[in-house]
Formats: C-alpha cells, sequence, structure tokens
C-alpha cells in the first residue's frame, strides 16, 4: 500500500510512467474503492477504501503496539485476518502452560 501511494504521486507529478496497477490505484482514489492491487496483498474487506484505509491502519498500530509493549491484556479479535488459527494457537499456549 505504502509503495504503490509513493508511486501514484510520483506518476502524478510525472516522474515516474502510469502502469496499469498504478491507474487501478488512481481510479480506486477517484471513486473511493479499495484497488484490486491492495486486495492481492491483504485481508479481504468491502468497505471503501477511505473507510478500509482507516481500519487498516488501526490493524497495524494494534500489531505494533502488540510488538512493542508486549502480549496484550485484551485482544481485537475481528483485527485477525484467520481468527480460527489465532484461537488454535491461544488453545495450544494454554495447553502447554497447563501441561495438557
Amino acid at each position: 500500500i505504502k509503495s504503490t501511494c509513493i508511486d501514484l504521486g510520483k506518476a502524478v507529478k510525472g516522474l515516474v510512467v502510469f502502469s496499469p496497477e498504478l491507474e487501478e490505484v488512481a481510479t480506486g482514489a477517484l471513486t473511493n474503492k479499495t484497488p484490486g492491487p491492495w486486495m492481492k496483498a491483504s485481508y479481504p474487506s468491502l468497505k471503501p477504501m477511505l473507510s478500509y484505509y482507516g481500519d487498516f491502519i488501526d490493524r497495524m498500530k494494534f500489531m505494533q503496539k502488540w510488538i512493542r509493549d508486549g502480549i496484550p491484556f485484551m485482544f481485537w479479535f475481528s483485527c485477525y485476518f484467520f481468527q480460527q488459527a489465532f484461537l488454535t494457537g491461544v488453545l495450544q499456549n494454554f495447553a502447554r502452560s497447563g501441561k495438557i
């Protein structure tokens, strides 16, 4: 997401050639639809681009805080791309700690 936004800014200034990927990102920005190149590398979402971007930033902040401050007391469950894997990990950690 970051690199396509930077490249889009350069393309608008005429420093980089508009590729089909950048064209799709630009169209998404103008129509408030999440671009395909972003969706290929991200979690599934039906949100419009502005809401998607805000949600993406919130998820990133949550993960960065987790890395910086350690395991949180409460988890934002919908933040995870694959919740079943998270729950499996929680169960495995609990079983290991209790020698089950």
